[in-house]
């Protein structure tokens, strides 16, 4: 252990291996695309929870564990921001939402927004999510390799517009599916490595893809802020804070912009998760199903709420394979996490999924095991950390609730009316360059009931 002369009992940070720097330039981004557990795993075996890494030409620190999650995430020295480190990585096609935000100014933002996700709202949005999914289902066209992802993304997206704008009426569906790709090109903005607006690049296309979604809410815009409706939309145009203080016009199309994405994407990749894992566990499908079919088509949000069994097998989804594997931070002063010192200017990725498979804290960690959080048993009690799907500390995910009502409504239509497998020795062949989905979009054997 080397001390640090600065603060007694500190160890510096240690240094990177000889021959663990990985490729010029790149380093270990192309390790983490190949197989990120893999990845975490050799760091928490070489260096232990605070791991030094190249990636990009630069070091920057992993943050392994929960633990040393929670320190960051927390940030009771307000040592780690958020925003420069974000800006780093998607860079201006996400500009200025919530994620993108720090400390006072971050707290107005979410103070005012928090008006959006009220529980009376909630309600709202509930109610309005299930015509869009039944007209969306009812297009769909079953059979032998559905290709379950695509088709779940234009469902979410579809749910998103209609819950959040109050629909696009003027849009056409070959419209909605530029929208569509848009998101996905600022999203995978995250998997550059050249990070200027240059042809045939990652940028380039998230440049484009933020123009189109920037004419998209701006033309809606004047409409929203001449009428007063639930939709999220509407009340980001009126909502104010107890000081007075409303959103810009700018502000409204940013937080749209970073809501929208996080609502159909994160979503989307929680709905494909469990589509294969209840397809490969027909008794959890089963057992699901029977809940729903006791209640009506369309329940409201207290009664997908008590849909317990969908609850469990969606916690254990969002274990299994997180929306958002790793969050990013930057370092405003030195800080140290369990005895390691990290400079100021760091760049630090903070590992959630790492969390979520280690043996110290769940019992047989690769298992599909949705029991592990019900009430005898409560294995994501096992640490603070230990499950952390949505984040934590100030920054935690403000939509979370509103995401397990969206999913548990798809998945309560779909259990109604229909059935599917997958085969039990399936594995999903996931693209990792940014936020984590099947790269063959996600085959299943899909029939109506």
């Amino acid at each position: 252990m080397v001390e640090s002369s600065a603060v007694p009992g500190v160890r510096e940070l240690p240094p990177i291996r000889p021959g663990d720097t990985g490729l010029p330039l790149l380093g270990r981004a192309l390790d983490y695309a190949r197989d990120p557990m893999a990845l975490f795993r050799r760091q928490w075996e070489h260096y232990g929870p605070v791991a030094p890494i190249r990636i990009l030409g630069s070091t920057r620190v992993m943050l392994l564990g929960p633990d040393a999650c929670e320190a960051a995430l927390r940030n009771r020295g307000k040592a780690f921001v958020s925003g420069p480190a974000w800006t780093r990585v998607v860079g201006p096609f996400f500009r200025r939402g919530l994620m993108f935000l720090d400390f006072d100014e971050h707290l107005l933002h979410r103070r005012i927004m928090q008006h959006a996700f009220t529980r009376r709202r909630l309600e709202s949005y509930s109610a309005a999510m299930h015509p869009a999914i039944e007209t969306t289902l009812a297009r769909w066209e079953p059979g032998r390799s559905f290709r379950a992802y695509p088709a779940l993304k234009k469902l979410t997206l579809a749910i998103a517009t209609d819950t959040f704008m109050g629909g696009a009426p003027d849009t056409t569906p070959d419209e909605m599916d530029r929208i569509n790709r848009a998101f996905v090109d600022c999203v995978q903005s995250a998997g550059a490595i050249v990070h200027a607006d240059l042809p045939f690049t990652r940028w380039h296309r998230a440049h484009r893809g933020r123009r189109t979604l920037d004419r998209f809410l701006r033309h809606y815009l004047p409409e929203r802020r001449a009428t007063r409706t639930d939709d999220l939309f509407s009340v980001l145009c009126h909502i104010e804070s107890e000081d007075g203080e409303r959103f810009s016009d700018d502000d409204v199309v940013n937080h749209m912009i970073f809501l929208l994405m996080a609502a159909h994407d994160t979503s989307t990749i929680t709905l494909s998760t469990m589509l294969q894992y209840l397809g490969q566990h027909p008794e959890w499908q089963q057992r699901c199903r029977r809940e729903s079919l006791a209640l009506g088509p369309r329940p409201d949000l207290r009664e997908l709420e008590d849909l317990t069994s969908l609850d469990l097998a969606m916690k254990e989804c969002l274990r299994l394979r997180a929306p958002v594997p790793v969050v990013v931070r930057r370092t405003v002063a030195d800080t140290e996490v369990l005895g390691t010192r990290i400079p100021a200017d760091t760049d630090v990725v903070v590992t959630p999924q790492f969390s979520h498979m280690m043996p110290e804290y769940w019992t047989d960690p690769l298992a599909f095991d949705p029991d592990r959080f019900a009430a005898d048993r409560r294995e994501d009690r096992s640490h603070p950390y230990a499950w952390e799907p949505f984040g934590g500390g100030v920054h935690k995910c403000l939509g979370m609730y509103f995401a397990g009502g969206e999913v548990k409504a798809v998945m309560h239509h779909l259990l109604r009316g229909h059935q599917w497998r997958v085969d039990p020795g399936y594995v999903a062949p996931i693209n990792n360059h940014s936020l984590p989905f099947p790269s063959d979009g996600q085959p299943i054997d899909l029939d109506r009931r």
